[in-house]
C-alpha cells in the first residue's frame, strides 16, 4: 500500500472512526486497531469493537493497492501532531509496518495482519429509508437518554425502531419513563421491527449533521445488524434479540389535570430544585392549581436547606401535588425542543405525561414518586 492525502482529511477520518475502538484491553488485539485500505480513488478507515462499527472514507492518491491494521489511539495521535495543510505519505513496508511522512516529520507503526479484521457489512437489504440528517438527529435526541443504562434487562438498553408505512417511531423506556417519538417518511417503508442498542444511537449522532442531506438505513443480509449510510460513512450496529414491551399499555389515554408552561421556564426551576434534591433522595415536588390557576409550585427540601419557586402555567383540570425524580424530569424537559409543554396528570401516583405544544408527534411518560404524605 503506497498513497499520499491531506492531513486534516486524514485526521478527521480517523477521529470518526476512532470512536468505535474497542477500549481498554479487548479479548482480540485487533479491535484497538483500525483498518486502513485502499478504495476508490482514496483510503477506507474503519473500526469495531463487535457492537459497533464505524467506516469511512478518505480522499486520497494512490500509487499501490494495499492494507493494514494499526494500533487506533497511535496513529490518531501521530496525524493529530502533524502540521495542518501539508501532505501526508503512507506506504506499508514488510507487510506490517506503515511509514508515515509529511514534511520533515515521519514515523513508523506496527501493524496487524487485516485478515485477522473483523468484516463489515457493506450491502443491504429492504427496508432502505432516507430520512433528513437534521430531522433524524432531532428524534433520537428527544429518546435515546430514556434508555436503561442497567444491562440486567438487555432488551431495554436499546431503543425500538419500527418502520410502518410513511412513518418511523423510535421508542425507549427504563422502569421509571418512556420515551416515544414518531418521525414521517418521504415513501412508504416495508414494516419492520428491531431494536438498536442506544449507545449505537449515541454514536450515530455525533455523524448526523444539522442537514436536509439524507441518511439511508439499511438491514444487513444476515438481518442481525443495520447499516447506515451518511455522507461517504457507515455506521453498523448489531441489533438486540427479544420482544420490547408494549409501551403503549402504559401510556396513559386520559387526565383530568393539564397544565402549559413555558419549557425552559419549567427547566431553569427544576433544575434549581435538583441542587437541594441531589443531596437527598433527588425528589422535586410540584403544586399544581393549589396556589391559583395561573402557577405551579416547584419544591424541594433536604437536610441540607430546602427552595421553592413558582413559574407561570396555564392549568385546567384538577389541583394536584405529585412527586417526580428531578434528573428524569430535567433531561425530559431538556431534550424537548418546543417553547411550551405540556404536563398531563391524573393524580399524584399515576404517570405524568409531557408533550410538545404544536408537535403531537412526541410523547414523554414519566412515573411519579411515591412520598410520604
Amino acid at each position: 500500500m503506497k498513497l499520499s492525502l491531506m492531513q486534516e482529511n486524514l485526521a478527521r477520518g480517523l477521529s470518526v472512526v476512532s470512536r468505535a475502538v474497542s477500549g481498554g484491553r479487548p479479548t482480540l488485539p485487533v479491535l484497538a486497531n483500525v483498518l486502513l485500505r485502499t478504495e476508490d480513488a482514496g483510503l477506507k478507515l474503519a473500526a469495531t469493537n463487535l457492537e459497533i462499527g464505524i467506516a469511512t472514507w478518505v480522499p486520497g492518491k494512490i500509487e499501490g493497492e494495499g492494507s493494514l491494521t494499526v494500533p487506533a489511539r497511535l496513529i490518531t495521535d501521530v496525524v493529530a501532531g502533524l502540521r495542518a495543510g501539508e501532505r501526508v505519505d503512507l506506504e506499508v513496508e514488510d507487510g506490517t509496518t506503515l511509514h508515515l511522512r509529511s514534511g520533515r516529520s515521519q514515523a513508523r507503526i506496527r501493524g496487524i495482519d487485516p485478515e485477522d479484521f473483523p468484516s463489515l457489512p457493506t450491502a443491504g437489504e429492504r427496508p432502505s429509508v432516507r430520512i433528513p440528517q437534521k430531522q433524524l438527529r432531532h428524534a433520537l435526541a428527544g429518546v435515546t437518554f430514556a434508555a436503561a443504562s442497567d444491562e440486567a434487562r438487555p432488551i431495554l438498553t436499546g431503543v425500538l425502531t419500527r418502520f410502518s408505512g410513511d412513518s418511523l417511531t423510535l421508542a425507549a423506556a427504563d422502569n421509571y419513563r418512556i420515551a416515544v417519538r414518531t418521525v414521517p417518511l418521504g415513501a412508504p417503508a416495508e414494516e419492520a421491527s428491531i431494536v438498536v442498542p442506544a449507545r449505537s444511537y449515541s454514536e450515530l449522532t455525533r455523524i448526523l449533521g444539522e442537514t436536509d442531506d439524507p441518511v439511508e438505513i439499511r438491514l444487513a443480509p444476515s438481518r442481525s445488524q443495520v447499516i447506515f449510510s451518511v455522507d461517504g460513512t457507515e455506521l453498523v450496529s448489531r441489533l438486540i434479540d427479544g420482544q420490547f414491551p408494549n409501551y403503549q399499555q402504559v401510556l396513559p389515554a386520559s387526565h383530568a389535570t393539564r397544565v402549559v408552561v413555558d419549557r425552559e421556564e419549567l427547566l431553569k426551576s427544576v433544575r434549581l430544585s435538583a441542587l437541594i434534591a441531589s443531596s437527598s433522595a433527588n425528589v422535586v415536588r410540584l403544586a399544581i392549581g393549589t396556589s391559583g390557576p395561573s402557577a405551579i409550585r416547584i419544591a424541594a427540601s433536604a437536610d441540607i436547606g430546602d427552595t421553592e419557586g413558582e413559574v407561570e402555567a396555564m392549568v385546567e383540570g384538577d389541583a394536584v401535588a405529585i412527586a417526580f425524580n428531578a434528573r428524569y424530569l430535567a433531561e425530559a424537559l431538556q431534550n424537548m425542543v418546543a417553547e411550551q409543554v405540556a404536563l398531563e396528570l391524573s393524580g399524584p401516583l399515576s404517570p405524568g405525561v409531557l408533550r410538545m405544544i404544536g408537535d403531537d408527534r412526541y410523547v414523554h411518560v414519566i412515573m411519579p414518586v411515591r412520598t410520604p404524605s
